[in-house]
Order: structure tokens, then C-alpha cells, then sequence
């Protein structure tokens, strides 16, 4: 029996041989396309898995209910999503003067509407009411059977926004108050927030700390992960631009099917919103997030845009880090353009960067060590040089000394 068996076998091997020796260019072909589409299709298959258990579950650093703070008190209401979903929020009204504007407050992945006190109590100081909410599945709002929040903003986080955004109106209204409003957003909730105010006219002005598009992301995290994934440094090294592009797109796809929900495009938003005032807040050291993302999105935004890195904060932390000086900027940014309050020294104030550029006629300009050209009075002040579409931030120079000049 066994011998039959390998008779059986070396013909079928000559019945093959004599296939491939006289239909050589058929099977050229067929083999070619092995490579071309095969391969490719197995490299992608791999990558898109590895894509999946990111997005399923790889969680931020910090990614819990901060406590580093005492709540504010406020009025809270219950309001609904567009698909039925009961949502929590509360009401923070400005202490002891009358309202200068309303901000919606969009909380970080795994935090509650209670953190604004540790984001937003100098506007409330300043004069603002807050409107805070808690996302489906967080804190004191329902959960959606069948979702599982993630630390990516998907389609459900944008219906929540939304909703706070039409429940805030409503409220502005009901107190016969102009429905224009802030938002403000921490990380997912500051995604959230950008995919949001496209589709809210009502929304003026945007500040977000920690912003990021799932897509750029998702792309900067594989090139990271491939390193250590790919067997062989040739084929991960040499990917071109339209294979990262492409494993974007398919994994994208993947998760509709996976975890029934979409993660909007934060960039491709940007890219259509109408123009508005936004600031990216965002930490130096942050090694989740990083930095590049948001000036990937401060590059992709109409004006008027503004862009302030951290010195040395990690992921969310620039508040605890700098806390004066994030207090200082979200208090002006929305003097500025939403309270239209009129202040001399606001950082956002268009008429600043004409003084700055006239009075840059008397000074002389020299470069110091970090390669940044500044402007050095005739006392020795010295001043950061700024224009209408650099970025503002808050920057250490070393005083000059110019007396010799």
C-alpha cells in the first residue's frame, strides 16, 4: 500500500512539473501575484490585530478618576443623547458677579464631570458658569449595553458632546442669554470636543489639552510597535507612506464591525470646521501623546489658533505643573474671545503682536542658545519676539548682557 502511495506521488509531482514546464508564464504570473497580494495582505492581517488590541486594550497613563482636588458646587441635571442615553451634569455658576459667558467641560477618559474644579475653577473665579458632564459609562450617567468606553473618541462620545452642547443652549435660552458658549476638553474629552463643534454653530471658542486624531495616532503607535513585532528590520523600516496610510484605513474599517462604533478623524475635522478661535494645550514630556500630535492639529486648524507646550509635563499634568500659568491662559483665551473682555495685557489680544513688531524697530536683535531670536531693549529687557501665527508660549531666557552693543 505504501508503495502505491509514492507511485501515486512522484506522478502527481511529474503531472506538476510538466504543468509548470510548459505553462511557465502563467505560473510566472500566479507567483508574482503571491508576492504582490499575499504577502501584503498577511503583513496587514498582522498589523490590524496588533492595531485591535491597542484600541481594546491599551490605556493612557493616569487613566483613572483624578482626586487631587475639591468638587465645586453646582446644580445638577440629567439630559439625554440623541440615542436615548441618560447623561449627568451639573450647573457651576460664576462666584459673586455676573456671567461673562458659558463653557461645556468635557472630562479626560475614566474622570467625571467633578474634575473641572481641577481645570476650571479660575474661570469660575473669573466670572464663567460651567456646564461639566459625565460621558455613558462614567460616573453618574448611564451605560450603553454592548459599548465599552475607551480612551478613543468615537462616534458615542461625539453623541454626548453633542448633547451637552444643545442641553447648554437650551439653558442660555430658557435665562434669555445668547446661545454662544466655550468648550473646553481634556484629552478624549478634548477630541470629543473638536468633533463636536463642527456640527455646533453655537460653539466659539475651543481650548483643548491633550487632543489627538485616533488615526495619526493609531499610525504613530504601530511605527513604534513595529520595531519590536516585525521579525525582519527590512520590511518595517521600508514601508512607504501609502502601506501606513492604507493599514490606517483597514484598521478603521475593522473596528465598525468589532466594536460597533466608529472613532471619527480629528484632523479631517479640523480641516472642515468653520474658522474659530482654539487653543492646544499640550505637555513637553507627554510620552503617551505625543507633542507632534498637536501640532500636527494646530497645523491643520483655521485661524485664529494658538499653541502652548508645557515645559516638562507629562499627559495632563501641565495643570498640576504650571498651574499659574495655565490659569493665565485659559482665563484670557476665553476673555478674549468669548467674555469680549477688553484687557490691556491679554496674550490674545491682536493689537499685542502689532506693538510687539513696532517696537522691534528699536531694538537689535541677537539669537541666544536655544536658537530663538529674541529682542533686547536699550536697558537689557528682553522679550521673545512673537507674531500673529506663532505659537504662544511661555518661554525661559537668559538675561544678555548688552551693554557693549
Amino acid at each position: 500500500m505504501s508503495g502505491l502511495t509514492l507511485l501515486l506521488a512522484d506522478t502527481w509531482a511529474e503531472s506538476i512539473g510538466r504543468a509548470i514546464q510548459h505553462n511557465w508564464a502563467l505560473t510566472s504570473i500566479l507567483a508574482t501575484l503571491t508576492l504582490l497580494i499575499v504577502i501584503p495582505a498577511l503583513i496587514l492581517g498582522k498589523y490590524v490585530r496588533i492595531c485591535l488590541n491597542i484600541l481594546r486594550d491599551t490605556e493612557p497613563p493616569l487613566s483613572m478618576v483624578q482626586t487631587g482636588f475639591i468638587p465645586l458646587r453646582g446644580e445638577d441635571r440629567d439630559f439625554f443623547a440623541a440615542d436615548g442615553i441618560r447623561l449627568r451634569g451639573t450647573f457651576i455658576r460664576a462666584w459673586n458677579k455676573p456671567s461673562l459667558g458659558l463653557i461645556v467641560f468635557a472630562p479626560e477618559f475614566k474622570s467625571t464631570r467633578h474634575s473641572a474644579a481641577r481645570y476650571c475653577k479660575p474661570l469660575v473665579a473669573a466670572g464663567y458658569d460651567i456646564f461639566t458632564f459625565d460621558f455613558r459609562g462614567h460616573g453618574d450617567s448611564a451605560s450603553e449595553e454592548g459599548y465599552t468606553p475607551r480612551q478613543w473618541a468615537s462616534d458615542r462620545e461625539v453623541t454626548d458632546m453633542q448633547a451637552a452642547i444643545h442641553f447648554a443652549e437650551q439653558w442660555l435660552e430658557e435665562q434669555n442669554r445668547p446661545a454662544e458658549l466655550g468648550v473646553f476638553g481634556i484629552s478624549r474629552g478634548a477630541c470629543s470636543a473638536i468633533l463636536a463643534a463642527e456640527t455646533c454653530p453655537s460653539v466659539k471658542s475651543v481650548v483643548c489639552d491633550g487632543a489627538f486624531s485616533s488615526d495619526c495616532t493609531l499610525e504613530y503607535l504601530m511605527r513604534k510597535l513595529a520595531k519590536v513585532f516585525a521579525k525582519v528590520r527590512f520590511i518595517y523600516e521600508n514601508h512607504p507612506p501609502e502601506f501606513w496610510r492604507f493599514l490606517r484605513w483597514c484598521v478603521i474599517i475593522t473596528c465598525r464591525f468589532k466594536f460597533k462604533c466608529k472613532f471619527p478623524s480629528v484632523r479631517k475635522t479640523l480641516t472642515r470646521m468653520l474658522p474659530r478661535p482654539i487653543l492646544f494645550i499640550h505637555g513637553e514630556r507627554d510620552s503617551y501623546i505625543p507633542v507632534e500630535q498637536s501640532r500636527l492639529l494646530y497645523a491643520q486648524s483655521p485661524q485664529p489658533r494658538y499653541l502652548w507646550i508645557v515645559a516638562r509635563a507629562k499627559h495632563n499634568q501641565s495643570v498640576d505643573l504650571q498651574p499659574e500659568s495655565y490659569a493665565r491662559h485659559t482665563v484670557h483665551f476665553f476673555n478674549h474671545f468669548l467674555g469680549m473682555v477688553e484687557e490691556t495685557e491679554n496674550m490674545f489680544r491682536s493689537s499685542r503682536f502689532d506693538e510687539l513688531v513696532a517696537a522691534e524697530r528699536n531694538y537689535h536683535h541677537i539669537s541666544v542658545a536655544a536658537g530663538r531670536e529674541v529682542a533686547v531693549g536699550p536697558h537689557g529687557r528682553v522679550e521673545p519676539l512673537v507674531s500673529p501665527d506663532e505659537a504662544v508660549e511661555d518661554v525661559e531666557i537668559t538675561p544678555v548682557d548688552v551693554s557693549n552693543n
